[in-house]
């Protein structure tokens, strides 16, 4: 576990992160939340202080129509790059 607290900030990324590391309060909230792990269990996975892991879950249910502008933004990506990708069905051909 870390002892470095980090703060919020958008410099790496088109969405918020943890300062000096690459991973987003998106990504951060999906592991907790959607995922149902323990906080605990992501700050250790991750080299985190388990307070950076809440610090991201309260920025992101402190901000939910700048998440939901980042969500429809990596879906809007998605979308118009789907051309370029393959599925299973295109593979065995």
């Amino acid at each position: 576990m870390s002892r470095v607290q980090r703060g919020i900030v958008h410099d790496l990324h088109d969405e918020p992160h943890l300062d000096g590391r690459r991973i987003t309060v998106r990504f951060l909230k999906t592991q907790v939340e959607d995922r149902g792990l323990d906080p605990e269990t992501v700050a250790e996975r991750y080299t985190l202080d388990v307070a950076d892991v809440y610090r991201a879950l309260t920025y992101y249910h402190d901000h939910p129509e700048e998440m939901d502008d980042v969500e429809q933004q990596r879906q809007s990506a998605i979308d118009s790059h789907s051309h370029l990708t393959t599925d299973p069905d295109d593979v065995r051909r």
